[in-house]
């Protein structure tokens, strides 16, 4: 059975090219439609939670920033057009898997730095979306550049 709908979540960094590339190859090979994700997590996340003014503005500013960021990236895959391209705000995993579910995807990419020690311990992006996935899952492996 070959993959239908591929959703490839990125973090919007130079790494994700490794990821793309790969999603680009399994798509090309099944003839797959390609959507992209990238998730903004709420600033007051970052905080711990309790941040005792309004983020809004800056929240607002952060996610139009993004925007322009996602559009930029996709200017290097002529595939992923306007509708293929997600922009959310919220937690990764849930918002993934929500948008995994509401297109139909049967397949979720993800960059994965096989983390270890207390990383670990931390979990991960690409850990959270493995764990209640309404689909598939592939993790990218990312490798270290060596200093």
């Amino acid at each position: 059975m070959s993959y239908q709908h591929i959703l490839v979540a990125v973090d919007l960094t130079e790494e994700c090219d490794p990821v793309m590339k790969r999603a680009q190859a399994l798509a090309g090979s099944t003839q797959a439609k390609l959507s992209v994700v990238h998730i903004v997590e709420p600033m007051a996340m970052a905080f711990g939670g309790d941040v005792p003014m309004d983020l809004s503005m800056l929240q607002q500013q952060q996610f139009e920033q993004a925007k322009e960021r996602l559009d930029a990236f996709a200017v290097k895959y002529p595939q992923l057009s306007a509708e293929s391209r997600h922009l959310a705000y919220g937690q990764p995993r849930q918002e993934i898997h929500r948008l995994a579910s509401e297109q139909h995807c049967d397949l979720i990419i993800v960059g994965s730095h096989g983390r270890h020690g207390l990383a670990l311990l931390l979990g991960s992006t690409a850990n959270d979306v493995l764990h209640g996935a309404p689909c598939d899952v592939l993790a990218v492996s990312l490798k270290k550049p060596t200093a």
